[in-house]
């Protein structure tokens, strides 16, 4: 494995990936915060995980156009990308938002694009589900190599966006795409992690890139209600959390040419509603 390099040269492409959007609070630090950190890190293209935007739990067409107009180039998603159902039909419409490429065929959407950033390069996003203490969807490793394929096609920087549960199976799709993508980024835990790395082959690595949302919670809902629902057994309605709210994600610097990274660097940005 690979020591980030701290010498970046200046052909180096910068994007962002931003953690899961939780709820009121996620789309409230997203607008306040999301264009200061583009103008900060130089970011030439944007990407965010919008499944839980929607009180908690989905996203609607409203919501993700927001997202759209505030900055982000492409959304991704998981599994709580059906929740409301008035995204069902934007799927096919709009191919800026991404569901995971390994739901059945015939399903609404599409789980990948080819994009173009500020500067007009091209980028691959491809979003895939874990099956680890998930629903027993398509083999992401298979569908994944698949995918990468065809998007190799037309451009060599590729970013996954892997929905996963388990560590484990996301650490193994890291290894499992290493050299054949620029990043490998987990989302769907909700809690940053510390092993952000460059792997062998020269992708980019990370469990879990955290949460845009409120901190002072467990994993965006009320403590209050998620204590309640670990105490009694019942299935209160989760209700998002509001205080602590910050914007975090990995910003990864990409080489055009090869598509192989760089670098990765975690951010965390606190968001005072006050201010």
């Amino acid at each position: 494995m690979r020591l980030l390099n701290p010498n970046i040269g200046p052909f180096e492409m910068k994007i962002l990936m931003v953690g899961d959007i939780i709820g009121k609070a996620g789309r409230q630090a997203l607008e306040r915060v999301l264009r200061k950190v583009i103008a900060d890190h130089k970011i030439e293209f944007t990407i965010a995980n919008g499944e839980n935007a929607a009180g908690g739990m989905g996203i609607t067409p409203t919501i993700a156009i927001e997202f759209l107009d505030q900055g982000v180039d492409v959304l991704t998603s998981g599994n709580h990308i059906w929740a409301k159902k008035e995204i069902i039909p934007f799927l096919d419409e709009e191919p800026r938002i991404l569901r995971p490429a390994n739901y059945p065929p015939k399903v609404p959407g599409r789980g990948k694009g080819v994009f173009r950033s500020g500067n007009g390069q091209k980028v691959g996003v491809l979003n895939l589900e874990g099956r680890v203490f998930m629903k027993h969807l398509d083999c992401p490793f298979r569908v994944g190599e698949k995918e990468v394929e065809l998007l190799r096609k037309e451009t060599n920087m590729i970013l996954v966006d892997f929905h996963a549960e388990a560590t484990s199976e996301k650490m193994a799709m890291g290894w499992f795409l290493d050299g054949k993508v620029s990043a490998v980024l987990g989302t769907h835990t909700h809690v940053q992690t510390g092993d952000e790395r460059i792997l062998n082959e020269g992708t980019a690595f990370i469990t879990d890139v955290g949460m845009t949302g409120p901190l002072a919670s467990v994993i965006g809902i009320r403590k209050q209600v998620a204590l309640e629902r670990l105490l009694t057994q019942i299935p209160w309605k989760f209700d998002v959390a509001t205080e602590g709210i910050e914007l975090q994600g990995v910003v990864i610097e990409v080489d055009p040419k090869t598509g192989k990274s760089q670098n990765i660097q975690r951010i965390k940005v606190p968001f005072d509603e006050r201010s």
